[in-house]
């Protein structure tokens, strides 16, 4: 660095010998001066007389040596020391002519001898980076290079690289090396490179550390091997088969491009149809035999069964008692009457017996059939209604006046049947559907907490309490008898209708409706299903139901038929999980049908148990509704601050489940809920934070976004996912919180949150979400129901028979936009029952008896005769 070799000025006596001249055993070195500390030059010589610094040309002053002598004990020559110090204002007095340099002269009686020039500089480094690293994104494998030049400094700052705050050490990883120019280099990047790469330079005055660099290594999806191709989708005629791959070899991971192409194939295929066997005509009797019996036979043959197609039913051989010349005739003698009359009374006796069993095995196979109460008991609940007939001149027609005065009652345990039903009754033309006062017939519990804690206690001797949950947080329940009732989950949206008569008469039943927590009970999805509503149960399993109950749930799914099959799927007793019913094709029985709408479902059932929508996605279009909620604590005691944003299913019973979470945790909603269209793209969801005041916050978050992966949403099977966001407020004083929260699906939709609230005082949104449901999770008679019950029969009884014009259910059905369920509602006993069914399970508690009165007299006007005035 400018040292210069040893000089030597000779000038010695005659005859003086060169062995005589000085040498150096010690000579000054460069050094540098950091901040304001001086530093110290040495030398030593032998043999020496006289040794002195010269400095930029000009003598130290005497006076600023230090001399120390001694002797060399092995040679005996003498030997002297000197040192001075430099100070930082020294050396400043000639920054920018020349470098400040400093060399010793050493005399003896020989000559002089000059030492090498030592520099004193003044050591620094400057703050920033000639040249940072850049956050890059790279494809698994490939090659990457950090460049990184450090600041100016003197001596020269030495570099080193941290990934995630641990030091990079090349001898330690083959595929890593440092370039002379200090640049780092991968030489195929690995998903275990995917981190935070920070320069560090430093020299003997200060490390430096430039801005973080995030790698991230992405990997590209590859499809997987197709399946084997379904089975055809129908088992009769033309139907569709399908195959499927996944995005898994290898799966997108860090943003990596998803397959190009479709995930599922479809094909036509065609089934054999199965036909059913035939008798023949009978052939021609025979002639009568000695036995005296004649016979005739036929064959199964027109057409014979194929492809699996049923058996003829019925003998393939006639015989008959005939008589003829061949036949021989003789009296019964009394012993044949004592046979006969021994062979009727064993007969008598076998039946007897068998009766017998059969009523001792329907009393035990009967459970909750056994509680039959008397009818009678009725009649001290309700109150007769009066008819009067309009009269003659009256323009109004018949008109149901109830005695309000008994219209507000509360039932102590269960209600009993009544065996009196309303006469037939003609539908007026004025507005039939007012409602029976302002009282509510309501199910009442003496003491709420020891009824549920009976109730469930009385469950848990029944063998299928073993998969139900314990508590009655989420589980409704009540006594019905044949007038029906509805049992409700409140702030969940869920629901059970028993419609009047659904119930036998005679029977009275306990029945419960619970809605079950993911964890709790096992749904095993295929393929492409995702689950779409909560699982809710309704029982006892294996009650006799005479009409449909409706179960009302809702649901996530942007429903349309070329994007989605959706399945209502059933448990089975032996705890597998079974299709029921394939919405939008014709349903394989009349136990189940669905009602599907916007964001809930109405499930008719004549056999209760447990259910749950199943979707399948048939392309990437399909999509399903998130709902994001943010969450922040209500207090904030330190300076870190949790920001949480859940993604969840877009039904009421999981923001419910969310909710009470939160309040245990001490959160608050910091922002309106917002919807997010999720589609089945497999990318994954995204979430990052931005605008917030730097010299107020701080994130504590190292990447530039966090991720949910596609598979834990699309599933449906973990129902509180989320995110946090954990902040740092610079001070305690700072209250105030702006920012915004993006959150998007990567090629696909998103929504922002504009954040700005107060952290101390902030609850604007506090009570937003879910507002409290008024009334009792079980209502029983009347007042379960929005149509009063005699009004209701009036309906039935005048739109089930065919109407002229069409004035009739279906009509009903139009009006209402249910004309296209037509055909189930056809296939029940009556029709009509169903359509008003279904009104009440879609608007109760707040539905609109005014339209559905206007609807019905509109029918009414098209067909004079329905609505003529009744005679007394």
């Amino acid at each position: 660095t400018g040292a210069q070799q040893s000089a030597t000025v000779a000038n010695p006596a005659s005859g003086a010998s060169p062995d005589l001249l000085p040498h150096f055993q010690l000579e000054p070195e460069d050094v540098y001066i950091v901040k304001n500390k001086a530093v110290s030059l040495a030398c030593r010589a032998t043999p020496a007389t006289q040794i002195y610094f010269k400095c930029n040309g000009e003598w130290v002053h005497q006076g600023d040596h230090v001399t120390q002598h001694s002797t060399d004990r092995g040679t005996g020559l003498p030997v002297m020391e000197v040192r001075i110090e430099v100070t930082r204002q020294q050396v400043e007095k000639i920054f920018g002519l020349e470098e400040y340099w400093c060399q010793c002269v050493a005399w003896s009686s020989s000559g002089t001898t000059k030492s090498q020039k030592a520099f004193v500089r003044i050591a620094y480094l400057r703050k920033n980076f000639e040249q940072e690293p850049t956050a890059r994104e790279v494809s698994i494998e490939q090659g990457i290079v950090l460049p990184c030049r450090p600041p100016e400094g003197v001596p020269p700052a030495e570099v080193e690289w941290l990934r995630n705050e641990e030091l990079v050490d090349p001898a330690l990883d083959a595929n890593v090396y440092v370039t002379p120019e200090h640049s780092l280099v991968l030489h195929q990047a690995r998903l275990a490179d995917t981190a935070n790469y920070t320069c560090v330079a430093k020299n003997i005055v200060a490390r430096r550390r430039s801005a973080s660099a995030a790698i991230t290594v992405y990997v590209n999806g590859g499809w997987s091997t197709w399946t084997q191709w379904s089975g055809c989708s129908t088992s009769c005629g033309r139907g569709w088969q399908k195959r499927s791959r996944t995005c898994t070899n290898p799966t997108p991971l860090n943003g990596g491009a998803f397959c190009e192409g479709q995930n599922v194939q479809k094909t036509a295929c065609t089934t054999l149809c199965p036909v059913d066997g035939a008798w023949s005509e009978w052939s021609k009797w025979s002639e009568c035999g000695a036995e005296c019996t004649h016979w005739r036979s036929r064959e199964c043959s027109e057409p014979a069964p194929r492809n699996g197609g049923r058996d003829c039913h019925g003998p393939e051989l006639d015989t008959r008692n005939c008589t003829s010349e061949l036949c021989t005739h003789a009296a019964p003698g009394a012993e044949d009457v004592a046979l006969y009359v021994g062979l009727v009374a064993v007969a008598v006796c076998l039946v007897l017996l068998l009766l017998v069993g059969v009523l001792v095995y329907c009393r035990k196979k009967g459970g909750l059939d056994a509680d039959v109460a008397d009818s009678s008991i009725l009649t001290a609940g309700f109150q007769p209604v009066s008819i009067k007939p309009s009269k003659a001149d009256n323009p109004s027609l018949l008109t149901i006046q109830p005695d309000l005065s008994t219209t507000t009652m509360t039932y102590q345990g269960s209600l009993c049947p009544r065996q009196d039903g309303p006469a037939k009754l003609q539908l007026p033309n004025g507005h039939l559907l007012s409602p029976l006062g302002a009282g509510r017939h309501t199910l009442h519990h003496s003491s709420p907490a020891a009824e549920g804690a009976d109730f469930v206690a009385r469950l848990s001797t029944q063998s299928y309490f073993r998969s139900l949950p314990r508590g009655t947080n989420n589980m409704a329940y009540g006594t019905f008898n044949f007038l029906g009732g509805r049992l409700m989950i409140p702030n969940t949206g869920i629901s059970l209708l028993i419609p009047p008569d659904a119930i036998p008469r005679g029977k009275i039943y306990e029945v419960y409706l619970t809605l079950h927590k993911q964890e709790e009970v096992r749904l095993p999805l295929a393929g492409c299903q995702t689950l779409l509503s909560p699982i809710v149960s309704c029982g006892p399993p294996g009650v006799l139901l005479t009409r449909p109950a409706i179960l009302a749930m809702g649901h996530c799914v942007e429903a349309s038929a070329e994007n989605w099959s959706i399945r209502l799927k059933k448990q089975s007793c032996e705890g597998t999980w079974e299709d029921v019913l394939q919405l939008g094709a014709e349903p394989c029985t009349e136990l189940y049908y669905c009602q599907l709408e916007a964001q809930a479902c109405y499930v008719f059932t004549e056999q209760l148990g447990r259910f749950a929508l199943v979707g399948e996605s048939l392309s990437m279009a399909a999509s399903k509704r998130l709902k994001l909620v943010l969450f922040a604590p209500a207090a904030c005691p330190s300076l870190e601050y949790n920001i949480r944003v859940y993604c969840l299913s877009d039904t009421q019973d999981v923001l419910k489940e969310v909710i009470q979470l939160e309040k245990q945790l001490g959160g608050q909603l910091i922002g309106a809920p917002r919807v997010l269209h999720f589609k089945d793209s497999y990318h994954n969801l995204r979430l990052s934070i931005h605008d917030m005041p730097s010299s107020l916050w701080k994130s504590k978050l190292l990447a530039s976004y966090q991720e949910i992966p596609f598979y834990h949403i699309w599933s449906g099977l973990q129902p509180f996912l989320h995110c946090t966001f954990t902040l740092e407020r610079l001070s305690t004083s700072t209250c105030e919180l702006a920012c915004k929260i993006w959150v998007w699906q990567v090629e696909g939709d998103g929504q922002s949150f504009t954040v700005n609230f107060n952290i101390a005082k902030d609850t604007r949104f506090s009570d937003w979400l879910v507002p409290d449901e008024v009334g009792t999770p079980a209502l029983v008679g009347p007042s379960a129901f929005k149509i009063p019950f005699l009004i209701r029969q009036k309906i039935i009884s005048s739109l089930d028979p065919p109407g002229t014009r069409g004035a009739d259910w279906r009509t009903l059905a139009q009006k209402l936009n249910l004309d296209s369920h037509l055909s189930f509602f056809g296939s029940k006993a009556s029709p009509t029952a169903m359509i008003l069914n279904l009104w009440e399970a879609r608007h109760f508690p707040n539905g609109n008896l005014s339209q559905l009165a206007a609807a019905v007299a509109e029918i009414g006007k098209q067909d004079g005769a329905l609505f003529s005035e009744a005679e007394c």
